[in-house]
């Protein structure tokens, strides 16, 4: 499945518009790492476990978002817009938030 950020693709015309796809995941982040990406902070540097999860939570995103526009016999995804969001939740902990959406289509 093609996905893009942009609303054509070169060279391919677009058949059928099957509509707005999404996808979405919410993963929890490890007290420890939260503890050490907090002095991390602190001190400077980059907070490795937060990017592995952010790339982690993107995949999942975007797995779920194409999975659904296969399920309409999509060929395409277009216009895909990654957001990112943190959420706090009681003790302390956060979540780290991904969606994803975009136009389902099928190009030819």
């Amino acid at each position: 499945m093609l996905s893009v950020t942009t609303p054509a693709i070169d060279g391919q015309r677009v058949s059928r518009y099957l509509g707005i796809v999404t996808g979405e995941a919410i993963l929890g982040a490890n007290i420890f790492r939260d503890f050490f990406a907090g002095i991390r902070d602190i001190v400077g540097g980059r907070s490795a476990a937060y990017e592995q999860e952010l790339r982690k939570a993107k995949g999942i995103a975007l797995e779920e978002m194409e999975r659904q526009a296969a399920d309409l016999g999509a060929t395409a995804v277009l216009s895909v817009d990654l957001d990112y969001e943190t959420i706090q939740v009681g003790g302390g902990g956060g979540m780290l938030m991904v969606s994803a959406s975009g136009t389902a289509v099928v190009l030819g």
